[in-house]
């Protein structure tokens, strides 16, 4: 096992072979050597900016990579999307530090995605224990990685991280009781995926009407009104495919891109130099979504996906257009999914406004270990408590979906 300050040790054949492996044959986009590359080169992901790359590889005795796990001490807690401010505060004030961290996630990007690449499941079992053993003796000895760190974390877990991770290892002479494995706890959270797939025939739509056909009239009636007072403000749509795009295109989506965290009086975590280098180097998995009023673009939004899921994640406008960040965050997403043929479409962070587009609300689950034995049992009963929480509000939601009550009945 070694730990890697950089993703650039992990040679990129490698790690992409991996990650198809672990992630159902897929290529994730956000977790593509490229992408992450990309954040590091660009200065996004730095130890100057909290999130110091400590990415762990495993080696088999042939040389070859057996495994590797996207990690990074974090000395603050932003940029992640599972927010755990409360317990930092808590240790503060019980004199306590409670950073820096142990974090295996994407970079800016709440996205579900394999943290445990790996080529087997003896070799996913191994990178758990070395995940497991790093926090645990990081704990206590600052001479591994220069640092003590309070507690480690594993955001948006694939289930296959959630059985070896929170589990048993994958692993029958492995068990949650070996003292090779920390215990960590689950954390749930909820967003708001739509499938690619008829409520009532069960098969994917084929075209945007059969989309529409299968929501409920109301929310039919107010998806078609809104497009239509979108367009009528004279607006053009265009969708440019990462690599086609010029630095025209790239240059305007930024533009609007800083220009949404102005209007939230917050500041971007990403340069133009990240957005330039992903179209360049993974551009077939980057789409761009740009309007235009004549020759003047006016808003754009930046998306990813492979052949299994589209990834809404950025938008911005200069002009304020009526309805425009649905077309081009949701509807134009839509119908690029199923022209494509892609199964799911994540709509990002939050938003119960999205399940009036037919986005219903999912789990995602994390996983967290504490060093500190007197705060194992107080996060241990939060999360119980806020599990509980999260299932009477999906409970509430699911009642206000927007496909059609025939349609549910036949799911």
């Amino acid at each position: 096992m070694e730990i890697c300050q950089g993703i650039d040790q992990i040679a990129q054949d490698d790690w992409n072979s991996l990650l198809i492996q672990s992630n159902e044959g897929f290529l994730h986009p956000a977790l593509r050597h490229e992408f992450l590359f990309a954040m590091e080169s660009c200065g996004a992901v730095s130890a100057q900016t909290g999130w110091g790359p400590v990415h762990l590889k495993l080696s088999g005795d042939d040389g070859h990579v057996r495994a590797a796990m996207p990690l990074y001490i974090k000395s603050h807690s932003y940029g992640e999307y599972v927010f755990d401010w409360a317990w930092a505060q808590a240790y503060e004030r019980n004199g306590l530090r409670y950073y820096p961290k142990l974090l295996s996630a994407i970079p800016f990007t709440p996205v579900k995605a394999p943290k445990l690449l790996a080529r087997d499941p003896a070799s996913a079992n191994h990178m758990a224990v070395g995940f497991s053993q790093l926090a645990k003796n990081c704990g206590a000895d600052k001479t591994i990685l220069g640092t003590t760190v309070s507690s480690a974390h594993a955001l948006f877990l694939s289930e296959q991280d959630q059985a070896y991770l929170l589990g048993n290892f994958g692993d029958s002479e492995k068990s949650d009781s070996s003292p090779l494995h920390i215990e960590l706890d689950s954390r749930y959270c909820v967003q708001f995926h739509l499938e690619n797939r008829s409520p009532v025939t069960g098969e994917k739509f084929e075209t945007f009407e059969d989309y529409l056909q299968s929501l409920n009239q109301k929310k039919r009636k107010n998806i078609k009104a809104e497009r239509r007072k979108a367009m009528d403000s004279g607006v053009t749509i265009q969708r440019i495919v990462g690599d086609q795009a010029t630095d025209e295109h790239i240059e305007f989506f930024f533009h609007c891109y800083v220009q949404t965290y102005h209007e939230h009086m917050s500041t971007p975590y990403l340069n133009l130099e990240f957005f330039r280098t992903i179209c360049k180097t993974m551009g077939s998995q980057v789409l761009i979504v740009q309007a235009s009023l004549g020759n003047q673009p006016v808003a754009s939004s930046l998306l990813l996906f492979n052949g299994d899921r589209l990834y809404g994640r950025y938008w911005g406008a200069i002009e304020k257009i009526p309805f425009l960040h649905f077309e081009l965050c949701y509807y134009q997403a839509i119908e690029f999914l199923i022209e494509r043929g892609i199964n799911w479409f994540e709509g990002g962070a939050q938003g119960e406004h999205k399940m009036a587009r037919g986005l219903n609300p999912v789990n995602n689950i994390s996983a967290h270990w504490v060093h500190d034995e007197g705060f194992k049992e107080p996060i241990r009963r939060f999360l119980e408590r806020e599990k509980s929480h999260l299932q009477n509000y999906i409970g509430e939601l699911e009642e206000h979906t927007a496909f059609k009550a025939t349609a549910l009945q036949s799911l």
